[in-house]
């Protein structure tokens, strides 16, 4: 008789960790709050807009095709990719834009115009950021980080220095180029990571080489084509997911977990695996003899971004948009500061906005445009009805400003998102919208383990745990904790 797992949740490591478990042979059950799958990557649909909720960068897309790969499939057997070319671009301040080409020899042309000679210098930064990835890929992100030994092997040790563990990427960029727009360029992918550039190790310019080499992509239909994917195939392998159960209690009598209750019914577990929010797994679904860490620990951990969201339908196209659009127009050091060093509502934010109907027309009615707006914020602020309000105010203004058109009165759907919609939606410790940040004291075997020490079958999975935050190491983490149970389980 197979074992019977229940997996809390449905984003990419829950719905990952159920597809490994049912490959190999367990009775798997998904049990997600929510009415429609995919957590964070969930979709709403409004008269002919259809926005994605969460994630808008298809980024690693390797991470992608390995995946698939180890059930005998493809990307392209669930959704079409496109690569945006240009990837992003980089607003400035009026008339001041860098559209990022995905082709590498016109980015060396654009580096070669904002500073002479800094081709060369490029070339040997991306290098460099290339080694990163395919160790951080193929020797780290695939460790379940029990203990610090995981980590004691001689390819490892021998490339901690070339990692640059100890050396933070701002330093590491600002020794290679001068010229502060580039610098911004090279720092932006590390904004989310939980720390300022100038406290985030060098290791992490490998997410340079995954936006500069391995290039910026879109699955057409939206992100949440990944998630319905990712559906399919677990159903296909025998996954049966059940929305609108939201998970009350981990039943635990004598350290083993024999079932989790739900607001309409009991389910019989021989594994529980935590794809929710982990604090909230350990600090609301278990009684305080079972939890690992206690709230002092979790109020001293470092939390990635959470962020403001607007969703916005248009009744216009406006032009000039592409896909993937930064504003830093603000200072970007001082908002990082307000983010991290000093958490507070910041007094002049950098903000992004998506326009995914500039690559694709069926994500918002004929000619119209469909826009998802995202501030980076410190989790833990007071949100308000009235602190949204003057927030996007702020950010259209300036919107409208540097496009040079009318957007606001055009406006025909608008819907919010911050801090306490991320706790009621996803039980997001403190709002936050990426997970546990990556700074050096936060990796690897220090990041709260993906198993229990207190209960014999419960394990953890998701971007509080190893290996991180972001869609693909979510991806992974279902993998390694699959891993990890059926290395446990044999006999």
């Amino acid at each position: 008789m197979s074992k019977k797992v229940i997996v809390i949740g449905s984003g990419f490591a829950g719905l990952s960790a159920a597809s490994h478990l049912a490959q190999k042979g367990y009775e798997v059950t998904i049990l997600e709050k929510n009415s429609i799958p995919g957590g964070r990557a969930r979709k709403f649909e409004h008269e002919g807009f259809m926005f994605d909720m969460g994630p808008s960068w298809y980024w690693m897309p390797d991470v992608f095709e390995q995946y698939f790969a180890q059930f005998g499939k493809k990307p392209s057997d669930y959704y079409e990719l496109k690569r945006l070319d240009p990837s992003y671009a980089v607003v400035f301040g009026e008339g001041d834009t860098m559209e990022v080409p995905a082709d590498m020899q016109k980015l060396e042309a654009m580096f070669e115009r904002y500073e002479p000679g800094s081709s060369a210098k490029l070339r040997q930064f991306l290098k460099e950021a290339q080694y990163k990835y395919e160790v951080g890929m193929n020797e780290f992100v695939q460790k379940p980080a029990h203990s610090i030994m995981e980590f004691a092997d001689v390819r490892i040790l021998m490339s901690l220095f070339r990692l640059q563990m100890f050396t933070s990427i701002s330093r590491h960029i600002r020794k290679l180029f001068k010229h502060e727009q580039l610098i911004q360029l090279l720092e932006f992918p590390v904004l989310f990571l939980g720390a300022t550039p100038e406290n985030t190790p060098a290791l992490y310019s490998m997410m340079n080489y995954a936006d500069m080499a391995l290039g910026t992509w879109y699955p057409m239909g939206g992100m949440h084509k990944i998630v319905e994917g990712m559906v399919s195939l677990a159903k296909e392998l025998g996954v049966e997911i059940r929305l609108n159960e939201e998970v009350q209690q981990i039943y635990v009598p004598n350290g083993h977990a024999t079932k989790v209750i739900t607001q309409h019914g009991e389910y019989a577990a021989d594994i529980v695996v935590g794809g929710a929010d982990y604090h909230h797994v350990e600090q609301r679904l278990l009684q305080p003899e079972h939890r690992m860490y206690s709230e002092q620990y979790w109020d001293k951990r470092t939390m990635a971004p959470s962020s403001l969201l607007f969703y916005l339908g248009v009744d216009k196209k406006i032009e000039g948009l592409h896909h993937h659009n930064l504003y830093f127009d603000a200072d970007f050091k001082k908002h990082a500061v307000e983010i991290y060093d000093n958490p507070k509502w910041p007094s002049d934010p950098l903000f992004y906005v998506c326009a995914p109907s500039v690559t694709d027309p069926s994500v918002a009615p004929e000619g119209m445009e469909n826009l998802f707006i995202l501030i980076p914020l410190a989790p833990g602020l007071e949100d308000t009805e009235a602190k949204r309000e003057e927030y996007f105010n702020v950010v259209m203004s300036r919107l409208e400003n540097l496009t040079g058109q009318n957007i606001r009165n055009h406006i025909v759907y608008k819907r919010g998102f911050a801090h306490r919609d991320f706790e009621q939606d996803y039980h997001a410790y403190k709002g936050n919208a990426y997970g546990l940040a990556n700074t050096l004291l936060q990796t690897a075997f220090l990041k709260p383990k993906l198993k229990s020490k207190k209960v014999s079958n419960l394990y953890y999975t998701g971007q509080l745990t190893t290996p991180g935050p972001g869609v693909p190491p979510s991806l992974i983490s279902g993998g390694v904790v699959a891993n990890e149970i059926f290395k446990a389980m044999k006999p």
